[in-house]
């Protein structure tokens, strides 16, 4: 868990100044901070954060008995080490990580993505743009965190404060100049970026998402919203083909250049139309137009677009964003499985309703005498609501195998009824279910002939599926590897392959 920071720590009572409210009970030099006892490394300032269905505070004593010099807290506990007692724990730990790490963030210019769709892909178009402009690059997507001397696969979207501070010190201590990275409505809610200003904030889409946090489509809003005030950004790059993003556009407090297809867009998507590599799009930017192309497909114009303007704020010329935005994206992101197939295999993280849509249509165009074969879940735990609106949106397919996504500690076969549901008196794809997973993306290439397209939505580049509560390696991609090498040749209505 080391940093890579070179400092000897900093007091206990320094960082307490500068919090509100804050009571001091002692003091010591703190090296490092963490919300999470297993993480604890000696001389650590152990963050007692209360949680849906655990209390920081409970774990004081882990915390210290692994080397923790010091604790933040709300209540005093009942251990033999300093202690900081504040208001409330969780908006005081990026500022006090901030402090004890140096504010790496104000050595690095930050892109910071938000929105319900494209985050990652958008994410990494932008550090690739920085890149080819010669930035000494870093990101933190969904996927992963890395920079120089740095890799590690990504737990959430955007890491919990302390680990996100650590990160960019690691970042700052390995030369990294610019950062792209993506912000969920959670990580703004839960103040994970504070406190980071941004130099650009991006903001892709929304449709309802996340509703069983937030509670509403105006609360997810609001959370997404908060990224672009003054603390947060200096300033921000809006998609106003979404209407939630022209209302934060009208709403933002920050210097804004728009993007889309809509006429006033200061940055105009004029064309967009698809190549065997993926998409080539023609952008006005002010009196010029520029062509850009990426492997990217689908409904990634707008996104495409968001990432050049971004690059172009933060100092990149023309050209070389033109040429970072043709880079590879994201794993798992319309990411093609190849094994000399007659018909392709597409893994994408697509799990909501819209880019479940957008997936499917995308695969239409880019095949329109085949047929469509899509394996479709969705996740445990979250967005029940969401659930008929993936199974209605499926059949737009030719066949939708409804199976198993992450189910954690929901059973496949409630969460796979409700998707049904959605499909109840509706024509369209031919339905199965499967609850295995791996036996569902068997089938679907089973199913499949020449001139098709077997699409295995949800998960993208995740590794890991847990079900009951059981956490065990699933790599779609490495499934459809397999199930590719063990098709036994045979013929086809279009002949032998």
């Amino acid at each position: 868990m080391e940093c890579g920071c070179r400092h000897g720590g900093i007091s206990l009572a320094k960082v307490a100044r500068d919090l509100p409210d804050a009571e001091l009970r002692g003091d010591t030099d703190v090296l490092d901070v963490t919300e999470d006892s297993r993480w604890v490394r000696r001389g650590a300032l152990f963050c007692a954060v209360p949680g849906a269905h655990v209390d920081g505070h409970d774990f004081a004593d882990e915390a210290v008995a692994a080397g923790a010099s010091a604790l933040l807290v709300r209540r005093f506990v009942d251990v033999p080490v300093p202690q900081v007692r504040v208001p409330a724990v969780r908006p005081a730990v990026g500022p006090v990580a901030a402090a004890v790490h140096g504010h790496p963030a104000d050595a690095l210019a930050v892109a910071a993505v938000t929105g319900t769709n494209g985050k990652t892909t958008t994410v990494h178009l932008i550090e690739a743009a920085l890149a080819a402009a010669g930035y000494r690059t870093g990101l933190v997507s969904t996927v992963e965190a890395r920079g120089p001397g740095v890799r590690n696969p990504a737990a959430l979207t955007t890491p919990d404060a302390a680990e996100l501070q650590r990160t960019l010190c690691r970042m700052r201590a390995a030369g990294v100049q610019a950062a792209a990275m993506e912000v969920s409505s959670h990580a703004v809610d839960q103040h994970r970026i504070d406190p980071v200003t941004a130099e650009v904030a991006v903001f892709t889409n929304l449709s309802p998402e996340h509703l069983d946090y937030h509670g509403t489509t105006e609360q997810y809003y609001a959370a997404k919203a908060a990224l672009f005030t003054p603390d947060a950004c200096r300033r921000a790059v809006i998609n106003i083909d979404d209407s939630w993003g022209r209302r934060l556009a009208a709403q933002a407090r920050v210097p804004t250049v728009t993007v889309g297809r809509a006429r006033l867009a200061d940055v105009r998507v004029d064309a967009a139309t698809a190549t065997p590599g993926g998409m080539r799009v023609l952008v006005r930017d002010g009196c010029d137009e520029v062509e850009l192309t990426t492997p990217a497909r689908g409904g990634q114009a707008a996104n495409l677009a968001a990432a050049y303007a971004a690059a172009r704020l933060m100092g990149v010329s023309r050209r070389d964003a033109a040429a970072g935005l043709g880079a590879a994206p994201p794993p798992g992101r319309y990411q093609r499985v190849d094994a000399g197939q007659p018909f392709q295999v597409v893994v994408d993280f697509a799990h909501t309703p819209p880019a479940l849509a957008q997936l499917i249509a995308t695969a239409r165009r880019a095949n329109p005498a085949g047929r469509v074969h899509l394996v479709v879940g969705s996740a445990g735990n979250r967005d029940r609501f969401n659930r008929p609106d993936m199974g209605r949106v499926a059949l737009a397919a030719d066949t939708a195998i409804f199976t198993a996504d992450d189910p954690y500690d929901e059973r496949p076969g409630e969460i796979i009824d409700q998707m049904l549901t959605g499909t109840i008196g509706c024509g369209g794809a031919e339905v199965l279910v499967q609850e295995d997973r791996r036996r569902a993306i068997i089938a679907a290439v089973e199913r499949a002939e020449p001139g098709d397209v077997v699409l295995i939505a949800g998960r993208g580049h995740e590794r890991y599926q847990t079900v009951g509560g059981i956490r065990f390696p699933f790599n779609d991609v490495a499934v459809a590897e397999a199930a590719l090498a063990g098709r036994v040749p045979r013929v086809s209505r279009h002949g032998a392959w």
